[in-house]
């Protein structure tokens, strides 16, 4: 696994990390919890490979992960880093912060975060819960009394925000969004590496949908690689301003893929990225229903399945398997395996777009994904 020096953290990391939002669940007495036995495998399995920096997260896997992955560690926490994040909406007043965080410690079992992070801020929402609850104060504090070793943020705004973020002076390192149909990005990424700051990239495979991005895709580059998925880990690493590529690895088989190509050191060249570039620019179709599968839209009131729908409309779109859409669009709310109700169930309160980091337009979206499926 290959490993490098993060920013100005003099930290060694490796350049792939697992992210804890995707821990394998399951049904206890009608709750959705962490598998906990499995996941401790996947994770034990990723460490020995090389993989040394942990990612989680206040609320991921319906607040579990952090649990889960404390428990996972315990044995070899030492040799690893553990990085979570401190959610805005646990901070509303002075001490909020500080409370958050010794729930996060007490959690993952552990006296200190190697890289806490404020959790998708942007420019001014940071600054305004800052004026009222002056949690960069408590971070700064926090890490001189040892309970963090790195303020960090992760990031979901504009990217001219990011550099205003980053000209704060307060942050050592970055988790942000990019990949090869989303670069928004690289600039301000590039910015960041320049003024010392560690870049970790989430979704550098948009969430497994860039793994089956139409399937000969990787054939069409001409690239010597044997699979999207690689192909797109690739790209991510070749970029000289990513130190780490942040991924949710559901089995073993992806683990030693990922730990396979991050072990490799040659890069693409600028003429395979160009040819990347052509391909995506042919199917920018996909951008249309741009949905990583965060999850961050199940706030909805009315329970709408909204990242599952728009898969469906995506396999639909992508690779015109209409019946296949169709069939499991009808399955919304009727399967087990597919809980909440289809798009027709929404009454437009707009909820779901305040939370989505990709900016979707979901209440225009979900009315045409039940015109296309019903």
């Amino acid at each position: 696994m290959r490993k490098g020096i993060f920013g100005n953290t003099c930290e060694s990391v490796s350049v792939l990390g697992f992210g804890g939002m995707r821990f394998p669940m399951i049904t206890v007495d009608g709750k959705e919890i962490v598998n906990e036995e499995r996941t401790a495998e996947l994770i034990y399995r990723a460490y020995q490979l090389g993989v040394n920096y942990f990612d989680s997260a206040h609320f991921y896997c319906n607040s579990l992960s952090e649990t889960a992955l404390g428990k996972a560690v315990k044995d070899f926490r030492k040799d690893i880093f553990i990085s979570t994040k401190c959610p805005d909406y646990t901070v509303t007043k002075p001490g909020d912060y500080r409370r958050t965080l010794e729930e996060q410690l007490e959690r993952l079992g552990t006296d200190y975060i190697d890289f806490y992070h404020f959790h998708g801020i942007g420019y001014d929402n940071f600054m305004e819960i800052d004026k009222k609850a002056d949690w960069s104060g408590d971070a700064i504090k926090a890490k001189e009394e040892g309970l963090i070793r790195h303020i960090s943020f992760s990031f979901h705004d504009e990217p001219e925000n990011m550099i205003k973020l980053i000209d704060i002076g307060l942050f050592e390192s970055v988790l942000c969004q990019y990949n090869f149909i989303d670069r928004r990005n690289e600039k301000s990424m590039e910015y960041a590496h320049s003024k010392g700051l560690g870049v970790i990239v989430m979704g550098p495979v948009a969430g497994g949908a860039l793994s089956g991005f139409n399937k000969d895709f990787a054939l069409k580059t001409g690239i010597n690689i044997k699979s999207n998925a690689e192909l797109a880990m690739r790209f991510v690493l070749s970029n000289p301003n990513v130190n780490i590529a942040l991924s949710g690895m559901e089995s073993i088989p992806i683990i030693e893929e990922n730990a396979a190509i991050a072990s490799d050191d040659s890069k693409l060249s600028s003429n395979e990225i160009k040819s990347i570039e052509r391909l995506v620019s042919e199917n920018e179709k996909l951008a249309q229903l741009y949905c990583t599968g965060c999850n961050y839209c199940s706030v909805c009131p009315e329970e709408i399945n909204i990242s599952k729908i728009f898969e469906f409309m995506n396999t639909y779109r992508i690779y015109g398997a209409k019946e296949f859409a169709r069939e499991n669009y009808a399955s919304v709310g009727v399967s087990q395996w597919l809980k909440g109700k289809k798009a027709d169930a929404c009454t437009e309160c707009g909820l779901c777009e305040t939370r989505c980091p990709q900016k979707l337009e979901i209440r225009r979206q979900l009315k045409e994904c039940d015109e296309a499926l019903s």
